[in-house]
């Protein structure tokens, strides 16, 4: 479906990629949340369309596309599969980060490879006493000399496995809250960095996350982000991108699931006639579609400003509260739809549903975006 305020070439770009999500992604899709295979395996392909590096600047190794461009794109992957999309979302948290908070020799060292495929990102905020208070972090980092010493413990990191680097956010100044933290970036390869078997995940089964331990990890003090102190704020900066991201994937998820709800009632017959002629079901594919759509105005409103170099914290919150809460009434009144058939795995829709219920909760749970909203309200 075109849309107002949508370029042709950025649309072009969104049919290349959904071309290629039909084609590559999606025949996939049930194999990797069966098997829980990790769809890092998708990199060298995604890459060569330009999807590993979509959110950087041409100088850096990205292709320059606008945000909506990016927002397009990966819709089109979640349609096909949700796991991939999560895969990269993670990948451009790190990617994100260097770029916002890095200078130019981090930046030249990490994106180009970022970019090509060649390397894959990280993005570790999360701990397992921090959830969605990020300030409270636990992770130290001392300096010593030209490095510092790291020890901690990180929870539901994204393409740790597959990562060759990671951004890492711990204490500098445990004394001073949410100014103490602190940004680095360390190589996964890096003595004292021990990984745990991958999470045992409801859904995005693909989209792997393990815990991480920091026994005296050394890094180089060159691979600090910014100074000292300002870990928490790069962070932030991160987030407002990645919501959107989140938004996106869920806007694929909920297109896939209402195409499906749509198919589905046209060719299911009950006493004669096809499902679709009754209007209780006529009503529910309406809800679906009229919510569908007001997510996605609130993620082209915050992708608009954010191509615009406006402050758009609040509309990205909006979005990825939106669209996060809105996909789970969509899959969930799909599968409604298809009754028991929905129930089964032969069908996509109990996929639907179990990937979309993360996606109230990473990137900043329901409860923290309406805080985010508030507080912009209240000032």
């Amino acid at each position: 479906m075109k849309r107002l305020g949508i370029t042709e070439e950025d649309q072009a770009l969104a049919e290349a990629v959904a071309r290629f999500a039909s084609e590559a992604l999606a025949p996939q899709a049930r194999a990797i949340d069966e098997q829980e295979r990790s769809a890092a395996c998708h990199v060298p392909q995604l890459a060569a369309l330009g999807l590993m590096g979509m959110n950087l600047p041409e100088r850096w190794g990205g292709p320059g596309v606008s945000p909506t461009a990016l927002l397009l794109a990966l819709v089109e992957v979640a349609r096909a599969c949700a796991s991939t999309s999560s895969m990269i979302g993670a990948h451009y948290l790190g990617t994100d980060a260097v770029l916002l908070g890095g200078n130019d020799e981090q930046r030249a060292r990490y994106l180009p490879k970022a970019a090509s495929g060649e390397w894959l990102a990280g993005f570790a905020l999360t701990e397992p006493r921090g959830g969605s208070h990020p300030a409270d972090l636990r992770t130290r980092a001392v300096r010593e000399g030209e490095h510092y010493r790291i020890d901690g413990v990180k929870h539901f990191i994204s393409n740790a496995a597959e990562a060759q680097f990671l951004v890492v956010f711990a204490k500098t100044d445990p004394a001073a809250g949410a100014r103490g933290v602190s940004a680095f970036i360390v190589e996964t390869d890096s003595p004292g960095l021990c990984l745990s078997s991958p999470e045992k995940l409801m859904g995005i089964r693909g989209g792997h996350a393990h815990e991480l331990a920091f026994e005296s990890v050394l890094v180089p003090a060159a691979n600090r982000l910014g100074e000292e102190g300002t870990g928490f704020k790069t962070a932030m900066k991160v987030l407002d991108n990645s919501r959107l991201d989140v938004a996106a994937t869920s806007l694929g998820i909920a297109e896939a699931a209402l195409a499906a709800a749509v198919q589905w009632a046209r060719e299911r017959q009950i006493g004669g006639d096809p499902l679709a002629s009754k209007q209780g079901i006529q009503w529910m594919l309406a809800d679906m579609k009229l919510r569908l759509e007001a997510s996605w105005g609130l993620a082209l409103q915050a992708m608009a400003l954010r191509g615009a170099g406006l402050p758009f914290s609040q509309q990205s919150a909006m979005a990825k509260l939106h669209a996060s809460e809105m996909v789970g009434f969509v899959t969930d009144t799909a599968l409604q739809i298809h009754g028991g058939y929905g129930f089964t795995r032969e069908l996509p829709l109990e996929r639907y549903v179990r990937d979309a219920r993360i996606l109230r909760i990473y990137e900043g749970s329901s409860e923290v975006q309406r805080n985010i909203i508030a507080r912009g309200l209240l000032g």
